[in-house]
Formats: structure tokens, sequence, C-alpha cells
């Protein structure tokens, strides 16, 4: 096998985030279902965007999150969504790039514009999200470049994305591709409601061999096995795929392989003060964890920190060099 151009190369959509802090009158008075996510038209965006107060904007998206992370570790990364030529899709570019990303995906010339995702943070550091996929979903097979995801050691797939036919088809043309290399193909389950939407081809998914290595939060293994037994839920996550992390808030992460089971802890935090990114930061440092060869438990702890660094400010990307925190706290980089 050839060494790798990219230690993590992630695959989703390309989300411009726009978060803004805001009370449990306002998701009532727009009909919205705290802490979760619920996909929404322009016309929608465009009603919950006026009433807003004062925001906070960035570059967003799931795995892009999670890639960003990666390189803020210093891991050599990549990353693929579909943006529209137009002023934010221009801004996102900017902004992954500008975090030291690999970006080449050719933007749409027209049709929906940019993808967007309103996230309200209410005082309890719980975010709701309404996002407007636009250009995102627009991601086909063509733009898998096969050299690209063949360099990568690590290919990691966004759930969120799994809902076009195109983006499907893209998600499974890379996972053969870097199978096909040698390669690891990782998945996020994204959201319990996407689980409850794609149970059967997410678990189809696993149980084929499409992906190596899963991550969930405890909702979403829930939902994936349609049990309330956390333990019952794990053994067959175990029995579904080579590797599955299980992220459980201030309870830590647990990380199943057949090997076995390590429970990891989470990492001390002063406050909480929003929970974007939690999930998508710690997959970045678990990640980096594994293509560095530290082991299970270290790349658990990985994951904690960063996860720990995210949820203390608002906005899903670090904001301190997770690389510094980790040579910080004795841990390998």
């Amino acid at each position: 096998m050839t060494s790798a151009k990219y230690d993590v190369l992630g695959i989703g959509n390309a989300i411009f985030d726009v978060l803004v802090k805001t009370d449990e009158g306002f998701l009532g008075a727009h009909g919205m279902t705290k802490g979760g996510m619920a996909l929404i038209d322009e016309a929608r965006a465009a009603a919950i965007y006026q009433d807003m107060g004062p925001a906070t904007e960035m570059s967003g998206g799931s795995a892009a999150n999670t890639i960003v992370g990666l390189a803020s570790f210093g891991a050599r990364t990549a990353y693929v969504g579909k943006i529209r030529d137009d002023q934010i899709g221009r801004l996102y570019t900017h902004d992954i790039r500008a975090a030291g990303v690999a970006f080449q995906t050719r933007p749409a010339k027209d049709g929906p514009a940019t993808g967007c995702s309103y996230i309200l943070v209410t005082p309890d550091g719980e975010r709701t999200m309404n996002t407007y996929l636009g250009a995102a979903q627009e991601l086909t097979p063509g733009d898998i470049d096969p050299t690209e995801i063949a360099a990568s050691s690590i290919v990691y797939l966004e759930g969120y994305l799994w809902d076009p036919k195109n983006a499907k088809d893209a998600f499974v043309k890379a996972s053969t591709i870097a199978h096909n290399a040698g390669r690891q193909v990782a998945l996020t389950l994204s959201d319990s409601f996407c689980v409850d939407r794609y149970r059967g081809e997410f678990l189809d998914l696993m149980r084929g061999g499409t992906v190596d290595l899963v991550f969930a939060n405890e909702a979403e293994l829930h939902s994936l096995y349609q049990t309330s037994d956390f333990d019952t839920a794990l053994t067959q996550l175990r029995a579904d795929v080579k590797l599955g992390v299980v992220t459980r808030s201030a309870k830590g992460c647990v990380v199943a392989s057949k090997d076995g089971i390590a429970m990891v802890p989470a990492f001390p935090i002063r406050e909480m003060v929003d929970t974007t990114g939690a999930g998508d930061l710690f997959a970045a440092g678990f990640l980096f964890g594994l293509v560095r060869g530290t082991g299970h438990e270290i790349a658990g702890r990985l994951g904690a920190l960063a996860a720990a660094e995210v949820i203390q400010h608002i906005g899903a990307r670090p904001q301190t060099s997770l690389k510094q925190l980790a040579q910080q706290n004795g841990l390998p980089v």
C-alpha cells in the first residue's frame, strides 16, 4: 500500500452555520423541536433569519467540522462538499482552506444556493438546528476524485448526506475506491432522526463492510437498534462493525471492537456554553489518535479533549490549537 497524502478525507454537506443565542420562547414561536435538526426550504430559512438576533457566522457542516478539528491537531486533511459559486459559497471556501484543509470540489454554477444552517442555542447550551441544504445536496459521484480518495488513510462519511440518490452513489463510490486502495472508511450516524429514516440502509452499510468504523451518540445507537437497553445495543454494534465508538455526553465514551470494550471518561469543563459540534470534534480527536496509532483508549482521550474545548464556546470549530491543548494535557500528537 502506498503511503497516504492525507490522514483523513471527509465527505459531507457543505453548510454555512449561522449561530444565535436565544430562548425557549423563540423555539416555541417558530414551532421548533428543541435539540433536533429540521430540514427547511429557502422560504422558511429566510423567515427564521429575519426574526433572529445578532448571529455568529462561519463555515460548517458536520464532516467539515471534524476535518477542521483534525487539521487543528496537525493532521493532513481534505474535504469534499458541494457549494454554489455565490457569496456564501466563496466565504465557505475561504474559511475551510484558511483552516489548513485541502478543498477542491468544483462549485455549482447554477441551481440552489449554498446551504445554510440556523443554529439556535438556548441558555442550557442545547442547540436546535434548522438546515437548508441547498447546493450541498447536489453532490454527485463525479465530485469524487479517485486519486484523492485512494491517497487518504481514512475516508470519513457524514450520515446527514445519506439522503439524495446521487450523494448515496458518491458515498459508495468513495468507499469502494478507499477499500480497493487498502484504506479505512468511517461513518458518523449524525442524528437520531437521520437513523430513524435510514436505519435499514445504515445497518446494510455496516454489515456489508461498506464502512469499518461507526461513530454514534447514545440516542443514535438506541434508534439504530430500536432498544432502550444500552448494553444490548452495544453488543449488537460490536457484531455489526469492526469498530464502534459511542459518545455519552458527561459519561464519556465507549469504544467497542471485536477485542473488547474500553470506557473513556469525559474531560472536565468549566462551563457548558454550546453543544454544537461536540460529536464532530470528538470524532476529530478519535480519528487523529487512530491515524497516529495511539490505541483506542488514547484516541478516546483525544476525542474527549477536543469535544470539551468546543462546548465551552459558541460555534462548532476549535478556537485554540488542539495540538497545543493535547501537548498541555500530556497526550501524544
